[in-house]
């Protein structure tokens, strides 16, 4: 009854009340049963049922066990995509936002270039480039193909196949700016133009992204070729280069049109680092980096291998440490003439110059000899040229002994006294009023008011011929021809030349005691060169822009007249013996005539010789910046010395041609003023042994009108020149519209009032005292210091016979 009860199925123990699919059970091998056969296979019935759960089972556990590897991979993946999700929402606020900051895209305009002025010798050779860019834009057809090689080589390798980001750059850029280390290799080269630009160097989130939007619009605005143009003519090169050309000229001294492959690679090596890897600052480093940029060019296939290593193989470039050659003194004097000419520079020019290259090196080298010769053991450590033809064009102008040293301009800018230099003025203006070469005067002892000029061998000649007292420079004869003319008249001879500076109206110019710049000295020196006729200085003789366009065009072609054709010859045959026989004999030339005069100033500060032949006069100044004395240096020494160097180096190859009327003025009877008698001369009037204050009464000016005295032109010969031949009487008047240089007028001449009448100016009937000039003494004679005085012999009539 009990079996009856039971369960038809039946219940297995297990551990746990509820069935789970990893419970624990025993199968049917593992019981004990009893000899019913029933109960065996109802067993295996449950137990084949079981089979499959318990496989399930065991798989799930396999699969849990090496699931957590790919799980973690799967929150990987997912969080990654979640994290980026947010970072690309967080990168768009922050270009947005930033981009918000920007002016509005149709705003954006390329800033201009800021312009180049070229300037250019009489041939058209460079001189120099000046501007904040140093040099001009070239065009990308234009330039060497190895610069753009080697800039993409080593800058930016995929320039032409991006869309002006390169992303895994940018990636990096973001990377190292996050992190706090420097941003190397993140720019493409349109992501350097943009910045370059456009923004400040700063390296911020902010200026980041505004040159990403910066380079995209680049992108779409220009093609690849104008972006690279535009990189290549705009980027720092070090040494105050911007763009290719202007690194070109400034390190290799030619164009970006004909470097060379090593070249090139220089200098697209500096623009990892312009200032520090500069060829002028390290040309070492800069090597290196140029290895480094032809093995990238290299590998891009830009170059062979052999050219390559035949590149590798050249020297390094040697490159000048700042601008030098004397050629750049022209070139600061042409700035500041541009301006006064057509105003500011607001677009490229190019300024053409009267400049000649060959001279200007002949020039330069004349100094720099001299100076290494003689300038140490003399003090003497400065040195000018000024050199003009017979229009005044400068052909060649040196302001000082290196401009790498000094660019202080001392021919154009410094103003000194020219000591005897001057003269010339005063003897033009006396044969202006009546006075001849050969009119005889008197070289004695003289006091104007309290000052009493002296000859520089402190000793007299007695009676003088005006010629022979230029030749020898003689210092009595001048201040006794400056009050007898008057100083305003010499004033307005001076003017009327060419000598723009302010000229104090006193006796003692006659000395030349009134700061002059050489520049004016020089071109008031040609006149006599060329007939006669104003010649002003010019450096510049046409501006144009890119275009072609003139924007100035000099004209010189119709100088007025400013000394008469006789008064021309007279001068230039007494200027002519200073270097036959006279103080500038150091100077005289081979095959050409030529003229001059010599100048020296107090303590031998200042010591300059200006001369001329037929086609050139020029001018030059030794002398210490500080105004040190220098070792008895004369006008006839260092300067007349240097003069003779390059004029014969200037002249080598033209053949030689006479001074004007040089020669060819029939002799004409002397007309003396103050002729001494027999008895002066036997009574000692040359002073002698005389008392140290017995000088004579001061001179006076001639009693006629001085215009009455002038003789009248000589007859036209075959030796006569064309201009000379043409000359018409002086006295004749002016034919009819043609101006008379007689009333030609200089700046101080119309401010003060006075013209160049040559007649004796009433306001100076007395004698007068020298010029306080610097505070200090006036110079005593044409070179040296103040000597002691001291008195020859008595002269006797045999000295005079015997012209002792």
């Amino acid at each position: 009854m009990a079996s009856g009860n039971r369960s038809r199925h039946r219940v297995e123990p297990s551990f746990g009340g509820d069935r789970q699919e990893d419970e624990v059970r025993i199968d049917a091998a593992e019981r004990i049963v009893g000899g019913r056969t029933g109960r065996t296979s109802r067993q295996t019935v449950d137990d084949e049922q079981a089979k499959p759960a318990a496989r399930a089972s065991r798989a799930r556990r396999g699969r849990r066990e090496g699931g957590s590897f790919f799980g973690a991979i799967r929150s990987l993946v997912y969080w990654c995509i979640v994290l980026g999700i947010w970072g690309a929402i967080g990168v768009g606020g922050l270009v947005l936002y930033f981009g918000a900051q920007m002016p509005s895209a149709s705003s954006w305009n390329i800033p201009n270039r800021p312009p180049n002025v070229k300037i250019t010798a009489l041939d058209g050779t460079l001189l120099a480039n000046r501007g904040t860019t140093g040099g001009e834009a070239v065009a990308l057809e234009e330039m060497s193909p190895f610069i753009p090689q080697a800039v993409m080589a080593i800058e930016d390798r995929r320039f032409y196949s991006h869309f002006g980001v390169d992303p895994l750059g940018l990636a990096r850029a973001f990377v190292n700016n996050l992190t706090g280390q420097s941003i190397q290799g993140g720019s493409t080269i349109t992501q350097q133009l943009a910045k370059n630009l456009f923004l400040s160097p700063d390296r911020t989130f902010e200026r980041k992204i505004q040159e990403v939007l910066l380079s995209f619009w680049l992108e779409h605005k220009f093609t690849k070729d104008q972006i690279l143009a535009m990189y290549l003519n705009r980027m720092f090169f070090g040494s105050n280069a911007y763009g290719v050309e202007a690194a070109s000229q400034r390190y290799f001294k030619k164009s970006a049109r004909d470097v060379n492959l090593q070249e090139a690679a220089t200098l697209a090596g500096l623009l990892k680092a312009p200032t520090r890897l500069s060829p002028a600052r390290d040309p070492q480093a800069a090597e290196a980096r140029a290895q480094v940029v032809l093995g990238a060019m290299r590998q891009e296939g830009y170059v062979t291998a052999e050219e390559a290593k035949t590149a590798m193989a050249q020297p390094p470039a040697k490159a000048r440490s700042y601008w030098s050659g004397a050629e750049h003194y022209a070139a600061d004097m042409v700035m500041d003439e541009v301006k006064s000419l057509i105003g500011d520079v607001k677009t490229d020019v190019t300024v053409q110059t009267t400049l000649d290259l060959r001279l200007e090196q002949d020039a330069e080298k004349a100094l720099t000899d001299v100076l290494k010769k003689e300038g140490g053991k003399l003090n003497a450590s400065q040195a000018a040229l000024v050199s003009v033809d017979a229009t005044g064009a400068i052909r060649a102008v040196v302001g000082g002994r290196d401009y790498t040293e000094s660019q202080f301009n001392r021919a154009f800018k410094a103003k000194r006294q020219p000591g005897s230099a001057f003269k010339p003025f005063v003897y033009a203006a006396a044969l202006e009023a009546g006075y001849r070469p050969d009119t005889v005067m008197v070289d004695g002892p003289v006091k104007i008011g309290n000052w009493t000029p002296e000859n520089y061998e402190q000793k007299y000649r007695g009676n003088v011929t005006v010629s022979t007292a230029l030749t020898h420079s003689l210092n009595t004869i001048a201040a006794q021809l400056v009050v007898q003319v008057g100083p305003s008249n010499v004033i307005a001879m001076a003017h009327r030349l060419g000598i723009d500076s302010e000229l104090q109206p006193n006796a003692s110019i006659a000395l030349g005691t009134s700061e002059v710049s050489l520049v004016e000295l020089t071109s008031a020196y040609a006149p006599f060169m060329n007939g006669g006729l104003k010649a002003t200085p010019h450096l510049v003789t046409r501006i144009t822009d890119n275009d072609g366009k003139v924007l100035y065009d000099a004209d010189f072609s119709n100088p007025p007249r400013v000394l008469s054709e006789q008064i021309v010859a007279s001068m230039n045959g007494m200027m002519n013996r200073v270097l036959v026989e006279g103080t500038g004999k150091a100077a005289r030339l081979a095959d050409w005539q030529a003229a001059g005069k010599t100048g020296t100033t107090q303590s031998f500060r200042d010591a300059v010789f200006v001369g001329y032949t037929s086609t050139l006069t020029t001018g030059i100044w030794f002398g210490n910046d500080d105004g040190t004395p220098m070792k008895k240096v004369t006008g006839g020494g260092l300067p007349a010395k240097a003069w003779k160097e390059y004029m014969t180096a200037a002249l080598d190859g033209y053949r030689p041609t006479p001074l004007y009327g040089v020669g060819v003025l029939p002799a004409q009877p002397a007309a003396p003023v103050g002729e001494p008698s027999i008895g002066d001369l036997i009574s000692g009037v040359f002073h002698g042994d005389a008392p140290e204050n017995a000088y004579p009464a001061a001179p006076q000016a001639p009693a006629q009108h001085p215009t009455a005295q002038h003789p009248t032109a000589p007859q036209p010969t075959a030796a006569v020149p064309q201009a000379a031949q043409r000359m018409p009487p002086i006295n004749d008047p002016p034919a009819a519209g043609v101006r008379d240089y007689r009333d030609y007028r200089g700046p101080y001449d119309q401010a003060n009032g006075r013209g160049s009448e040559p007649e004796y100016d009433e306001d100076y009937d007395q004698p007068l005292p020298p010029a306080d000039v610097g505070g200090g003494p006036v110079p005593p004679a044409d070179v040296g210091e103040q000597a002691p005085r001291r008195y020859s012999r008595q002269s006797t009539l045999l000295d005079v016979i015997m012209g002792q």
